[in-house]
């Protein structure tokens, strides 16, 4: 085999591997999901937190379900910026090997989301203290949800949500102005974008207290929206004209109570 042929066959080895890891790794996260509400375990642990009384397991529990909830979420708005990166790498014949590379990279765009992940575990504790989430993680009050909405159709219009939007919706530009080399620099680049991505949906996020955070339907439709907001050529006004029907709903809850 001539030595052109066998390195693009390694190349396409190595994207195939990439791929196959965000793959896996996104659908052990849905399955791990779909197996709290329908498995007999998982329903328990979804009604677990009482009211009042969340001890240590319930914080650690409740904490694995909002971070595994964000990998499945999350993980296929960032695989075409992962994926980039590894074709960047291949293309270069750089020293770091790109599935080493490219998994550093993901590790630090989830790491950024595991954060995340400790707030929101946080909030929906506080959130049950005042008895405005009801233990099935859903909205007690509609000036609550009304809020939520309108803080989410609000912010879907700021220069902040903007700006790392456009981060987002940018690859070859975010990798350009953030090149680390190195395993370490993948790391890196990984956590920044995972802070941009974090900034561009981390109201979106509190809208699953609306839906229900284990509705299996409502984190779906949360999960199209963020990669189509993303990925869509249209995708900046598909997010502004969300934003406004967001704040519609939003008064309307409030009107309505």
């Amino acid at each position: 085999m001539p030595v052109t042929a066998a390195i693009e066959a390694i190349a396409r080895r190595d994207r195939l591997i990439v791929a196959a890891g965000l793959v896996g790794i996104t659908a052990l996260a849905w399955v791990y999901l779909i197996h709290l509400v329908t498995g007999m375990d998982g329903m328990q642990t979804v009604a677990m937190p009482a009211l009042r009384h969340w001890s240590m397991t319930d914080f650690a529990l409740t904490f694995v379900m909002w971070a595994v909830m964000m990998v499945a979420m999350m993980t296929p708005s960032a695989t075409p910026m992962i994926l980039l990166y590894a074709a960047i790498i291949l293309k270069s014949r750089a020293a770091d090997p790109p599935v080493a590379a490219s998994a550093s990279f993901a590790t630090g765009y989830l790491i950024v989301w595991t954060g995340f992940s400790a707030l929101a575990t946080g909030l929906q504790w506080g959130l049950e203290q005042v008895a405005l989430l009801s233990p099935m993680m859903v909205s007690t009050s509609p000036y609550l949800g009304g809020a939520l909405l309108i803080a989410a159709g609000a912010y879907q219009m700021t220069p902040l949500k903007q700006a790392c939007l456009q981060h987002c919706r940018s690859p070859v530009h975010f990798l350009s102005s953030h090149w680390r080399k190195g395993t370490g620099g993948a790391l890196r680049i990984g956590i920044d974008h995972g802070l941009y991505c974090v900034g561009c949906c981390w109201v979106l996020m509190a809208l699953l207290f609306i839906g229900g955070v284990m509705n299996l339907l409502w984190i779906a439709a949360l999960a199209a929206f963020v990669l189509t907001e993303k990925i869509v050529p249209r995708g900046v006004l598909f997010g502004r004209i969300a934003g406004g029907l967001m704040t519609l709903g939003g008064l309307w809850l409030i009107v309505q109570a």
